[in-house]
């Protein structure tokens, strides 16, 4: 059994459909997100300096937030690295990253140089989800602990997946997109707190895109063993005896992970494994009006595989800052909130939340504390300055499943909230509008071209560029 060619000959077979109504509606929250958190990051150095770096000429696939167009496999590079600038971007409890964002950077790329309808755009981003996902069970949470960051080592398979469906390749098409993948893969946690990261996320969704495209062309690659091999993915990133294959193909559509678990859309802008903690501390702050000058010292336990990455208590830049959960719980009660401008410039110098920040002490919790399997709880305590202690635990944080989803109307206040720092009050409501009814969408770059401050003329130009 070859798992390219199993899971291509899946892949392939994705019809908008056979999709349930719940996966197009989950798709759609996706697309809605990662749209917004773009737009939101795409003023970012990490985005911009990427652009510069590409020297990225004229094409058909729109920049978001920008009047620019470039070739779709640059689009790709910077509207993936503007999609993860903010560490806004939804996360997966199967997948143990960011699961969207490098399959929609690729997606509306593509979909801007080809043409493609929303029904056809929503089964390619569910057929991309589900790919990666999959392969995620198989090889998490080693993959994940050894050090490789799965948004990208493994978003690349989604981005190959979703690419290959959106081109219609054939199973055998498909099944080289995958091989190269194997070939693309990359993307260490070392980088964490740096640009780096939300590069991490552009590259792969142009590796992705890339590998479609080569498969297109007749590339050749191993499709019989690149990820079984002794010399292949399975053996080369996680070792032997620390991944299961068997799981893989027997999960597939069953149900779609986009589905169940679900998104994970996040409430904050930083690394989604301070979540819990923030949202034990605010709910502190908020039952007993907590204030700085009330506090002695902070506790806060969360997973040891997320507390790796995550206990910063001296954070160096605005992106590390995301990372340290010490500087968030800072930020959770001096601010009662934690939203995009805490971490951006030098507001992590803000000497008030440096103070406040020494006081926060992390640590990995026990099965004392909680079970076992959970990897998504926290729990904080605050002791104050009178003597009184306060506790407060949570399982995951809000929205972490679809079971325990964020409102409607939260959704769309995030979305907007993030879409208004590129775009007009106006067009951010009609872009709201159109990922709102996607599935009726004759061409995606109608959808695109309001990602762009003036985009009657982008419009023009994508009818143009798709002519």
């Amino acid at each position: 059994m070859s798992i390219a060619i199993e899971l291509a000959q899946r892949i392939a077979a994705v019809k908008f459909e056979d999709l349930s109504h719940d996966a197009v509606h989950w798709a759609k929250v996706g697309v809605l997100d990662t749209v917004g958190v773009t737009l939101a990051g795409c003023g970012e150095e990490t985005a911009r300096l990427a652009a510069l770096a590409l020297g990225a000429g004229t094409g058909p696939s729109q920049l978001f937030g920008t009047d620019r167009r470039v070739n779709a496999l640059d689009a790709a590079v910077i509207n993936g690295a503007a999609s993860h600038a903010l560490d806004f971007d939804d996360c997966n409890n199967t997948f143990g990253g960011h699961p969207s964002a490098p399959v929609l950077s690729a997606l509306f790329a593509l979909a801007d140089e080809i043409g493609a309808t929303g029904r056809e755009f929503i089964a390619a981003y569910v057929a991309g989800f589900e790919t990666e996902t999959k392969i995620a069970l198989a090889v998490n949470f080693h993959h994940y602990m050894k050090g490789w960051h799965p948004t990208a080592t493994l978003g690349v398979f989604g981005s190959a997946a979703a690419c290959a469906r959106l081109l219609k390749l054939d199973a055998q098409q498909t099944a080289v997109a995958l091989a190269a993948a194997v070939s693309f893969a990359s993307g260490v946690k070392s980088n964490f707190g740096t640009m780096m990261k939300p590069l991490h996320v552009g590259h792969c969704a142009r590796n992705g895109l890339f590998a479609a495209r080569l498969a297109r062309e007749g590339y050749t690659a191993n499709t019989a063993s690149a990820f079984e091999h002794k010399q292949g993915f399975f053996e080369v990133f996680n070792g032997e005896g620390t991944y299961d294959a068997a799981k893989i193909l027997p999960a597939w559509g069953n149900p779609w992970d986009i589905v169940e678990p679900g998104i994970a859309i996040k409430q904050y802008p930083c690394c989604g494994s301070t979540h819990p903690a923030i949202d034990a501390m605010l709910a502190l702050v908020r039952e007993h009006d907590l204030k700085p000058a009330d506090v002695e010292r902070i506790e806060s336990w969360t997973h040891t595989r997320r507390l790796e990455h995550t206990n910063r208590p001296n954070p160096q830049s605005a992106l590390d800052a995301k990372f340290s959960v010490q500087y968030c719980l800072a930020r959770a009660l001096i601010d009662r909130k934690v939203a995009i401008d805490q971490f951006e410039g030098d507001a992590y110098k803000d000497a008030r939340t440096r103070e406040v920040t020494s006081r926060v002490h992390a640590a990995a919790y026990t099965t004392a504390q909680f079970p076992a399997d959970n990897h998504f709880g926290a729990e904080v305590k605050v002791t104050l300055k009178n003597g009184a202690v306060l506790v407060h635990k949570v399982d995951q944080p809000y929205g972490r499943t679809s079971k325990n989803p964020l409102t409607r109307e939260l959704l769309k206040e995030k979305f907007v909230n993030c879409a208004v720092r590129a775009l007009s009050t106006d067009t951010v409501e009609q872009l709201y509008t159109a990922i709102d009814s996607l599935e009726t969408i004759g061409n995606v770059t109608e959808v695109s071209a309001l990602t762009a401050p003036h985009h009657k003329n982008a419009a023009r130009t994508a009818v143009a560029a798709t002519a």
